[in-house]
Protein backbone atom coordinates (compact mmCIF):
# COMPACT_ATOMS: atom_id res chain seq x y z
CA UNK A 1 0.00 0.00 0.00
CA UNK A 2 2.88 2.50 0.77
CA UNK A 3 4.04 2.14 -2.32
CA UNK A 4 1.09 2.92 -4.18
CA UNK A 5 0.37 5.71 -2.30
CA UNK A 6 4.40 6.85 -3.18
CA UNK A 7 3.42 6.40 -6.78
CA UNK A 8 0.30 8.75 -6.93
CA UNK A 9 2.09 11.41 -4.85
CA UNK A 10 4.56 11.48 -7.24
CA UNK A 11 2.52 11.36 -10.10
CA UNK A 12 0.24 14.22 -8.40
CA UNK A 13 3.98 16.13 -8.28
CA UNK A 14 5.04 15.31 -11.65
CA UNK A 15 1.82 16.90 -12.43
CA UNK A 16 1.56 19.96 -10.87
CA UNK A 17 5.05 20.93 -11.95
CA UNK A 18 4.28 20.27 -15.34
CA UNK A 19 0.72 22.46 -14.87
CA UNK A 20 3.07 25.34 -13.01
CA UNK A 21 5.66 25.29 -16.40
CA UNK A 22 2.70 25.68 -18.38
CA UNK A 23 1.44 28.73 -16.51
CA UNK A 24 4.98 29.86 -16.09
CA UNK A 25 5.16 29.99 -20.29
CA UNK A 26 1.68 31.41 -20.98
CA UNK A 27 1.49 35.41 -21.15
CA UNK A 28 -1.29 36.21 -19.71
CA UNK A 29 -3.46 38.72 -21.51
CA UNK A 30 -6.31 41.23 -20.42
CA UNK A 31 -8.99 43.48 -22.38
CA UNK A 32 -9.62 46.50 -20.69
CA UNK A 33 -12.62 47.77 -22.67
CA UNK A 34 -13.03 51.40 -21.70
CA UNK A 35 -15.51 54.73 -23.27
CA UNK A 36 -12.36 55.91 -25.09
CA UNK A 37 -11.43 52.57 -26.60
CA UNK A 38 -9.86 49.14 -26.05
CA UNK A 39 -6.57 48.66 -24.03
CA UNK A 40 -5.23 44.82 -24.08
CA UNK A 41 -2.36 44.31 -22.02
CA UNK A 42 -0.07 41.59 -21.26
CA UNK A 43 0.96 40.37 -17.47
CA UNK A 44 4.55 39.75 -17.04
CA UNK A 45 5.27 35.90 -15.33
CA UNK A 46 8.17 37.62 -13.76
CA UNK A 47 5.64 39.22 -11.12
CA UNK A 48 3.43 36.33 -10.34
CA UNK A 49 1.79 37.61 -7.30
CA UNK A 50 0.74 40.81 -8.99
CA UNK A 51 -0.08 38.44 -12.23
CA UNK A 52 -2.57 36.21 -10.18
CA UNK A 53 -3.75 38.94 -8.27
CA UNK A 54 -5.04 40.83 -11.45
CA UNK A 55 -6.45 37.89 -13.06
CA UNK A 56 -8.23 37.03 -9.93
CA UNK A 57 -9.77 40.57 -9.86
CA UNK A 58 -11.03 40.67 -13.74
CA UNK A 59 -12.08 37.18 -13.33
CA UNK A 60 -13.97 38.04 -10.45
CA UNK A 61 -15.34 41.48 -12.73
CA UNK A 62 -14.31 43.60 -9.91
CA UNK A 63 -13.04 46.01 -12.43
CA UNK A 64 -16.47 46.34 -14.50
CA UNK A 65 -17.40 49.77 -13.68
CA UNK A 66 -14.37 51.45 -12.11
CA UNK A 67 -13.13 54.92 -13.26
CA UNK A 68 -9.89 55.98 -14.29
CA UNK A 69 -10.09 58.64 -11.42
CA UNK A 70 -6.60 59.84 -11.50
CA UNK A 71 -5.39 61.55 -14.87
CA UNK A 72 -2.36 63.76 -15.09
CA UNK A 73 -1.02 64.93 -18.57
CA UNK A 74 2.45 63.51 -20.14
CA UNK A 75 2.45 60.97 -17.23
CA UNK A 76 0.23 58.39 -16.75
CA UNK A 77 -3.87 57.22 -15.65
CA UNK A 78 -4.50 55.53 -12.61
CA UNK A 79 -7.60 53.18 -12.02
CA UNK A 80 -8.82 50.66 -9.74
CA UNK A 81 -10.50 52.53 -6.34
CA UNK A 82 -13.63 49.87 -6.01
CA UNK A 83 -15.44 53.11 -4.66
CA UNK A 84 -14.76 54.81 -8.10
CA UNK A 85 -17.90 52.67 -9.44
CA UNK A 86 -20.44 54.71 -7.84
CA UNK A 87 -18.65 57.99 -6.80
CA UNK A 88 -20.67 61.05 -7.33
CA UNK A 89 -19.18 63.83 -9.40
CA UNK A 90 -16.29 65.96 -8.43
CA UNK A 91 -15.87 63.30 -5.47
CA UNK A 92 -11.91 63.10 -4.16
CA UNK A 93 -11.25 59.19 -5.05
CA UNK A 94 -7.84 57.23 -4.73
CA UNK A 95 -8.11 56.83 -0.90
CA UNK A 96 -10.46 53.52 0.01
CA UNK A 97 -10.10 51.87 2.53
CA UNK A 98 -8.50 48.33 0.91
CA UNK A 99 -8.26 44.53 3.08
CA UNK A 100 -4.74 43.50 2.18
CA UNK A 101 -1.69 44.41 0.05
CA UNK A 102 1.00 42.86 -2.43
CA UNK A 103 4.89 42.51 -1.42
CA UNK A 104 6.57 44.28 -3.64
CA UNK A 105 8.01 42.66 -6.84
CA UNK A 106 10.16 45.09 -8.36
CA UNK A 107 12.56 43.51 -10.98
CA UNK A 108 14.83 46.38 -12.43
CA UNK A 109 16.11 46.94 -15.05
CA UNK A 110 14.34 44.08 -16.92
CA UNK A 111 10.81 45.84 -16.18
CA UNK A 112 10.69 49.39 -16.53
CA UNK A 113 8.16 52.64 -16.42
CA UNK A 114 8.58 52.90 -20.66
CA UNK A 115 5.69 54.08 -22.27
CA UNK A 116 2.74 51.51 -21.42
CA UNK A 117 3.80 49.73 -18.58
CA UNK A 118 1.47 48.81 -16.24
CA UNK A 119 2.66 48.59 -12.38
CA UNK A 120 0.77 49.08 -9.34
CA UNK A 121 -0.14 51.71 -7.31
CA UNK A 122 0.86 52.40 -3.51
CA UNK A 123 0.97 54.32 -0.74
CA UNK A 124 4.20 56.71 -0.22
CA UNK A 125 7.24 55.24 1.14
CA UNK A 126 7.19 57.40 4.33
CA UNK A 127 3.77 55.10 5.77
CA UNK A 128 4.78 52.39 3.04
CA UNK A 129 8.95 51.34 3.59
CA UNK A 130 8.36 48.08 1.74
CA UNK A 131 7.07 49.69 -0.96
CA UNK A 132 4.43 46.61 -0.62
CA UNK A 133 1.06 47.63 -3.35
CA UNK A 134 -2.64 48.55 -3.44
CA UNK A 135 -4.37 45.14 -4.01
CA UNK A 136 -6.51 46.66 -6.99
CA UNK A 137 -5.02 49.85 -7.73
CA UNK A 138 -3.13 50.58 -11.05
CA UNK A 139 -1.35 52.51 -13.67
CA UNK A 140 -0.15 53.40 -17.16
CA UNK A 141 2.39 54.61 -18.00
CA UNK A 142 2.14 58.14 -21.01
CA UNK A 143 5.22 59.70 -19.69
CA UNK A 144 7.23 61.51 -22.66
CA UNK A 145 10.55 61.15 -24.88
CA UNK A 146 13.22 61.94 -22.61
CA UNK A 147 16.38 64.55 -23.32
CA UNK A 148 19.71 63.91 -22.03
CA UNK A 149 18.91 66.86 -19.18
CA UNK A 150 15.81 65.39 -18.72
CA UNK A 151 17.30 62.27 -17.73
CA UNK A 152 19.77 63.59 -15.48
CA UNK A 153 17.55 65.22 -13.47
CA UNK A 154 15.84 61.86 -13.73
CA UNK A 155 19.11 60.08 -12.40
CA UNK A 156 19.25 62.98 -9.48
CA UNK A 157 15.88 61.89 -8.49
CA UNK A 158 16.23 58.40 -8.31
CA UNK A 159 19.81 58.58 -6.50
CA UNK A 160 17.72 60.41 -3.96
CA UNK A 161 14.72 58.18 -3.51
CA UNK A 162 16.67 54.55 -4.23
CA UNK A 163 19.96 55.44 -1.80
CA UNK A 164 21.70 55.61 -5.79
CA UNK A 165 20.78 51.93 -6.25
CA UNK A 166 19.11 52.21 -9.56
CA UNK A 167 21.30 53.26 -12.23
CA UNK A 168 19.87 54.19 -15.74
CA UNK A 169 22.34 52.21 -18.27
CA UNK A 170 23.18 53.44 -21.90
CA UNK A 171 20.62 51.31 -23.27
CA UNK A 172 17.80 52.59 -20.68
CA UNK A 173 18.73 55.83 -21.33
CA UNK A 174 18.25 55.37 -25.43
CA UNK A 175 15.17 53.56 -24.68
CA UNK A 176 13.34 56.57 -22.46
CA UNK A 177 14.99 59.23 -25.56
CA UNK A 178 13.01 56.65 -28.27
CA UNK A 179 10.12 55.11 -26.60
CA UNK A 180 9.38 57.75 -23.25
CA UNK A 181 8.04 57.54 -20.01
CA UNK A 182 8.61 57.97 -16.69
CA UNK A 183 12.16 56.75 -15.83
CA UNK A 184 11.97 58.42 -12.03
CA UNK A 185 9.66 55.57 -10.63
CA UNK A 186 12.00 52.97 -11.82
CA UNK A 187 13.10 50.44 -8.65
CA UNK A 188 10.68 51.62 -6.71
CA UNK A 189 7.26 50.30 -8.08
CA UNK A 190 6.24 46.83 -9.13
CA UNK A 191 5.57 46.88 -13.07
CA UNK A 192 3.98 44.04 -13.68
CA UNK A 193 2.70 44.59 -17.39
CA UNK A 194 2.52 46.30 -20.67
CA UNK A 195 -0.10 47.37 -23.69
CA UNK A 196 0.09 45.53 -26.53
CA UNK A 197 -2.84 47.37 -28.21
CA UNK A 198 -4.59 50.59 -27.65
CA UNK A 199 -1.85 53.40 -26.84
CA UNK A 200 -3.41 55.66 -28.79
CA UNK A 201 -6.68 55.45 -26.27
CA UNK A 202 -4.22 55.73 -23.27
CA UNK A 203 -3.09 59.14 -24.87
CA UNK A 204 -6.42 60.59 -25.28
CA UNK A 205 -7.14 59.58 -21.74
CA UNK A 206 -4.23 61.72 -20.16
CA UNK A 207 -5.55 64.12 -21.82
CA UNK A 208 -8.56 64.38 -20.43
CA UNK A 209 -9.60 67.85 -18.34
CA UNK A 210 -9.06 67.38 -14.58
CA UNK A 211 -9.59 68.65 -11.78
CA UNK A 212 -7.98 69.73 -8.58
CA UNK A 213 -7.49 66.28 -7.74
CA UNK A 214 -6.94 65.01 -10.71
CA UNK A 215 -10.24 63.49 -11.40
CA UNK A 216 -11.13 63.56 -15.11
CA UNK A 217 -14.31 66.45 -15.18
CA UNK A 218 -15.94 63.69 -17.47
CA UNK A 219 -15.45 60.31 -16.10
CA UNK A 220 -13.83 57.41 -17.96
CA UNK A 221 -15.01 54.41 -17.28
CA UNK A 222 -13.81 50.70 -17.57
CA UNK A 223 -17.07 49.03 -18.69
CA UNK A 224 -15.76 45.72 -18.65
CA UNK A 225 -12.44 43.63 -18.31
CA UNK A 226 -11.79 40.19 -19.56
CA UNK A 227 -8.80 37.98 -19.47
CA UNK A 228 -8.39 36.86 -22.77
CA UNK A 229 -5.77 34.05 -21.95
Amino acid sequence: MKKYIFSFLFVVLVANVYAQSITDSLHHEVLLETDSGNIRIELYNETPRHRDNFLRLVRRGAYNGVLFHRVVKDFMIQAGDMASKTAKPGQALGDTPETYSLPAEIDYPKLLHRRGAVAAARESDDVNPKRMSSSSQFYIVWGIKFSDGQLDWAQERLNAHTDSTVQMTAEVRQMYKEVGGSPHLDGQYTVFGQVLEGLDVVERIQRQPVDANDRPLVDVRVHKATVLK
